[in-house]
């Protein structure tokens, strides 16, 4: 049965999910079995409470005279404590044995729902809301425990602890007293499932509610030097009130809902309990039943009604629970758009030459964003590519490390298909320097570890050497180890590029890929990086996207693209002579940075 793939409504749980908590359960066997059996043993401890209540409650109204008093049966007093120390003993050793069972059984979920997040594809991240996932995530592991503490351990025993008492109550006193238990129990199911039934609607709209104010919350924060850029401060809040708003209207209507279903409860369990008191005491003054025979019915009464109210309460939250599961799960429903061929084999790179041949590819099927791209790039040959915002330069890069597949043509490395050897063999073979660098918020040292996790220390400050970062690292008073922030907030642009300049080197793959690798980098510090990428650049295979030009004039070859074509190219000094696009972009940038040296040496000069 396939699950949904939006949003979970709760009439429209499926009850198979129990299912899929069937192998926790049986991965611990000997737990299970020794809280069942202390579950066993509470549950017969509870049930004869009363019955040696009632014995106590006999003796003492039959006894008479300080002899008599001290003739009392103390052993029954003595049993009736013993007996309710077992109960609840019992209980907590249920719950502590079973606890082991719910923890791994959430760990184990958890863990694969986080692995699967990151074998889906490129397209899911950029679309999902990370504030509202978590939330899903969070609840469903939350229901998962509920759902194996309560349910196994609570449902299925209260019920069958309600068929003994009526049982019980039959067989000593009279169908009266079982049919009324009976009927009272029936009623407070129907009416519990009934009326669940009816608020599910609420508590769906309130889940949504929370979902939609936490993704707001997690957007803005993530975008905290956006909105500080256009001093959006208040709009932020204003817009995220408007999602609490909502929220507290779904909690209002929700608290309405379940304080209707409470009452609902409580006026049943009542006219049970009044009900049953009135026949005991009838049956008391016409010398039918004992004191100890009233006290009994009450406190038996009383026992059967707190695990029932107690089964309202799990069923409500169940229905809840098996929601939230089912939106946990339906996050593991959705297939990876770029997956592995049955059986595929791991890259062998022999040279690491790169071949895109006729590559056609469109983020959507209405917008062709490659058209027909063809190109080699050699062993250990630095290739360029130029071209105007949305030439398609990047898209070049996502495509060989397999973001995404190509519609039509193929990507070979070294003749291999990229779309025909596992994704993990391609990624560990080529090494990525993006735009965009994002950073974990650890020290500077474990980020630049992160390109190689198992490098040692020594490995990693070499690569921070070549990356030009050593200086920068020597003013910082924690040096290496300093955090740098969420998402590496507290380091400049061309701090987080260095960063990500020495993981590459790090790695040191048999393919390099520069994205922009050097857009945030002073003329200076640029330099430096370029003579360093120089020399790891003779070892690889190098493919670089450039908007500076003055980056890539010493490529072997340099590709200009134009609308998801290639219009031109050849090394620097061909691109020049032909007069084309490429030596129309150098004029228009040597005459930008020739107005900017001018304008930085009147500023000296004044």
């Amino acid at each position: 049965m396939p699950r949904p793939k939006s949003a979970v409504a709760l009439e429209d749980v499926h009850w198979s999910a129990l299912k899929t908590l069937f192998p926790y359960l049986l991965e611990f066997k000997r737990p299970v079995l020794l809280a069942l059996l202390c579950l066993v043993g509470a549950k017969a401890a509870s049930v004869g409470l009363p019955f040696l209540l009632k014995h106590i409650v006999d003796d003492l109204d039959g006894a008479g005279g300080v002899a008599a008093t001290i003739a009392l049966p103390l052993g029954l007093l003595l049993a009736y404590g013993f007996v309710r120390f077992s109960s609840v003993l019992f209980g907590e050793l249920r719950d502590t044995i079973f606890g082991r069972v719910t923890e791994r059984a959430q760990r184990r979920v958890g863990l694969e729902v986080f692995q699967h997040l990151h074998r889906l594809d490129l397209n899911y991240h950029l679309n999902r809301r990370t504030g509202g996932l978590s939330r899903d995530i969070e609840r469903g592991n939350a229901g998962i425990g509920f759902l194996m503490r309560f349910m196994v351990f609570n449902i299925v025993p209260t019920l069958v602890e309600i068929l003994m008492v009526v049982g019980l109550l039959w067989w000593n006193y009279s169908a009266g007293f079982a049919l009324l238990v009976l009927g009272a129990v029936v009623v407070y199911i129907g009416f519990s499932v009934v009326a669940t039934e009816w608020r599910t609607r609420f508590v769906r709209e309130l889940n949504q509610a929370e979902s939609e104010s936490s993704s707001r919350a997690v957007d803005s924060l993530l975008n905290y030097e956006t909105v500080k850029y256009f001093g959006n401060e208040q709009y932020e809040a204003q817009h995220y009130d408007r999602e609490l708003a909502t929220w507290e209207q779904a909690r209002r209507k929700n608290r309405l809902s379940l304080f209707g279903l409470n009452a609902g409860q409580a006026l049943i369990i009542a006219a049970a309990l009044c009900g049953a008191m009135v026949m005991a005491a009838v049956n008391v003054t016409r010398g039918s039943m004992t004191i100890g025979d009233f006290v009994l019915i009450n406190a038996i009464m009383m026992q059967i009604f707190i695990p029932l109210n107690f089964l309202g309460f799990v069923y409500r939250e169940m229905k809840g629970a098996l929601a939230n599961i089912e939106k946990m799960f339906s996050i593991l429903d959705v297939k990876p758009a770029i997956e592995d061929a049955e059986g595929a084999p791991g890259l062998g790179i022999q040279q690491g030459a790169i071949e895109f041949r006729d590559v056609h590819f469109g983020y959507s099927a209405d917008r062709e964003v490659l058209k027909g791209v063809s190109f080699t790039v050699r062993p250990r040959q630095k290739v360029a590519i130029v071209g105007a915002s949305g030439a398609g330069k990047s898209t070049l890069f996502k495509l060989l490390f397999r973001f995404y597949d190509v519609t039509s043509g193929s990507i070979r490395v070294d003749g291999q298909d990229v779309r025909a050897v596992s994704q993990d063999s391609l990624r560990a073979a080529i090494g990525v320097v993006p735009q965009d660098t994002v950073l974990f918020n650890q020290s500077i040292l474990e980020n630049v570890r992160y390109g190689r996790v198992d490098a040692s220390d020594e490995a990693v400050r070499a690569a921070i050497c070549h990356a030009q970062l050593d200086d920068f690292i020597a003013q910082l008073p924690e040096g290496v180890h300093t955090t740098v922030g969420e998402r590496g907030l507290k380091l400049s642009g061309g701090e987080k590029q260095r960063v990500a300049i020495a993981r590459a080197i790090l790695k040191h793959p048999p393919i390099m890929v520069f994205d922009e690798a050097t857009s945030s980098l002073d003329s200076h510090s640029e330099q430096g990086i370029l003579r360093a990428l120089q020399e790891i650049s003779r070892e690889q295979t190098t493919l670089v996207i450039a908007h500076r030009l003055s980056t890539v004039v010493d490529a072997d070859c340099i590709l200009v693209m134009d609308q998801g074509r290639i219009v031109e190219q050849g090394s620097h000094g061909d691109l020049i002579a032909a007069g084309g696009r490429y030596a129309e972009m150098w004029r228009i940038q040597q005459q930008e940075r020739a107005r900017e040296a001018g304008q930085s040496g009147a500023r000296l000069r004044s």
